[in-house]
């Protein structure tokens, strides 16, 4: 085992390490919260990492996201990510799909577990068909924009949330789709401030990146005890 991995398997044993470095998680969404996600689960030593996102890095995302840097814009988010945990550690094998989740959205893979960190509801929903269909547990991201106070960060089941808007609109279409419920990141903050005229929305790295580091560690719980 690596010298880069002994302070993890210090504190989760030597059983639950081989399980980490067994397991395929998909990260679908590489932005402000699937960046940090991808970032716990590389310096974790997940053995295997899929990478979905059809987008390229922009300077707007500075703010927020880890692949984002003067240097990467205008690369693709997938691309960067690849690199990025490759120098984090290069035994892990990364599989990317530079494409956009939908509901054609076919994926030739069977990963044992899927953070979802799509901003899109759509392709959220489509998301959740696809991990129920093809029997893969997951978790979700809610809103992380317009939050400020990481403090209200928590973890439950769809169905228990609140203060969320995007969490409301997805409650719905899960109650009438009667698809089951499953847990999701989100927060219990009241959103502040405004919304563009672009319907954009102010975001800050505190927030997000804890959102992505909370389903990192979901996941990584998940893996350890199953």
């Amino acid at each position: 085992m690596s010298d880069q991995l002994n302070r993890i398997k210090m504190l989760i044993g030597n059983d639950a390490m081989r399980k980490l470095q067994n397991a395929t998680v998909m990260i679908v969404g590489c932005g402000a919260v699937g960046s940090f996600a991808i970032e716990a689960l590389a310096r974790c030593g997940i053995g295997h990492i899929i990478l979905v996102d059809f987008d390229v890095i922009e300077e707007s995302n500075i703010n927020r996201q880890i692949f984002a840097l003067h240097s990467t814009i205008k690369h693709k988010k997938v691309d960067i990510a690849r690199e990025r945990i490759a120098d984090i550690n290069q035994d892990i094998k990364v599989t990317i799909f530079d494409t956009f989740f939908d509901e054609n959205t076919t994926l030739p893979v069977q990963p044992d577990f899927v953070i979802d960190a799509i901003d899109t509801l759509q392709s959220k929903i489509a998301l959740y068909r696809w991990c129920q269909k093809n029997d893969i547990p997951f978790i979700s991201s809610m809103g992380a924009a317009r939050k400020t106070d990481p403090s209200k960060i928590r973890i439950d089941k769809l169905s228990k949330t609140f203060a969320c808007p995007l969490a409301a609109r997805i409650r719905k279409i899960v109650r009438d789709e009667r698809l089951p419920d499953f847990s999701v990141v989100f927060s219990t903050e009241t959103p502040v401030g405004e919304i563009a005229p672009d319907k954009n929305f102010g975001s800050i790295i505190t927030v997000t990146g804890t959102f992505g580091l909370y389903a990192a560690n979901y996941a990584i719980k998940f893996l350890i005890t199953h």
